[in-house]
């Protein structure tokens, strides 16, 4: 486990946040401008938080975010979760369901007090990592008809359960605990989770499988023009990853974050808007 003396690690510490991973969400979206107002986000594999927090903070008011993970955690303030695997068509039956209800009484997964917003943690940070929203550009109307066809088409993704805006998967595989077994802190998952193994090929094809787990999971649960950003470490399967991508999304990109360690073999696909009429099997072919 390093020792977080970096400059990210710190300020994460200074901000109240669960780990510097927060400020490569933040400058994706800083690039992307992938949040809005009153989206609905599933983080997958949210231990500890820190993504978590930037969609709950980033998606204020009336926004959902839900984290799942296997390692179970204190969440974040204004974060829904489920622990379990998300794998699991149990699992993804139970973030669809508390999509459902909470779609009826918009309280989940938004920071509110009674005197209003929160001073966000992340407020206040340096002019280069600036945290403030872009102002909302006007959307284009829609003509009446337009607006009726827009309506049925929600109303049907609705029903077939994408309900989803965006899907996050910072995940990399967990390896088996051999140690550590005494404890049993929830604020610290950190103590119990690994991140890579130091052998280049298993982390590459471990991320592999996450990749397209989390791909068909999105598949499953994101509506049309929904975003989709996800961890994985380079090697020889990430160029058939990014094909799959492209089947599915209108524009993918490639990034890796300033705030990434340098020496980490960690990368970030950014896959925006997806198509609405693309077939499971033309996406998931191949895995």
């Amino acid at each position: 486990m390093r020792a977080g003396n970096d400059q990210f690690s710190k300020e994460a510490r200074v901000r109240g946040l669960k780990s510097r991973a927060a400020f490569k969400l933040l400058e994706i979206n800083e690039k992307y401008k992938i949040f809005n107002a009153g989206q609905t986000v599933v983080d997958l594999g949210y231990a500890p938080g820190s993504w978590s927090q930037v969609a709950v903070d980033r998606t204020f008011p009336n926004g959902r975010v839900i984290g799942i993970d296997i390692i179970p955690a204190q969440p974040p303030k204004g974060v829904s979760t489920i622990q379990g695997n998300f794998l699991s068509h149990d699992v993804q039956e139970a973030v669809k369901d508390l999509l459902r209800k909470s779609s009826k009484r918009r309280t989940t997964g938004h920071i509110l007090e009674d005197n209003g917003h929160e001073q966000s943690m992340m407020d206040g940070y340096s002019k280069a990592w600036s945290l403030d929203q872009p102002e909302t550009e006007h959307a284009t109307e829609r003509s009446p008809g337009q607006s009726k066809n827009h309506s049925t088409r929600k109303k049907s993704e609705e029903s077939e359960g994408r309900m989803v805006d965006i899907v996050l998967s910072d995940m990399s595989e967990p390896w088996e605990q051999t140690t550590g077994f005494w404890i049993k802190s929830l604020s610290n998952p950190y103590r119990r989770m690994m991140n890579t193994s130091g052998m280049n090929f298993r982390d590459h094809a471990g991320s592999m499988d996450l990749c397209n787990a989390a791909l068909n999971f999105s598949y499953d649960t994101l509506r049309t023009g929904g975003h989709f950003v996800c961890k994985f470490y380079q090697g020889a399967e990430e160029k058939a990853l990014e094909l799959r991508l492209k089947a599915l999304f209108a524009k993918v990109h490639r990034e890796k974050p300033e705030s990434s360690r340098s020496e980490s073999k960690e990368a970030y696909f950014v896959a925006l808007r997806r198509k609405g009429d693309t077939q499971k099997e033309d996406v998931l072919k191949d895995t």
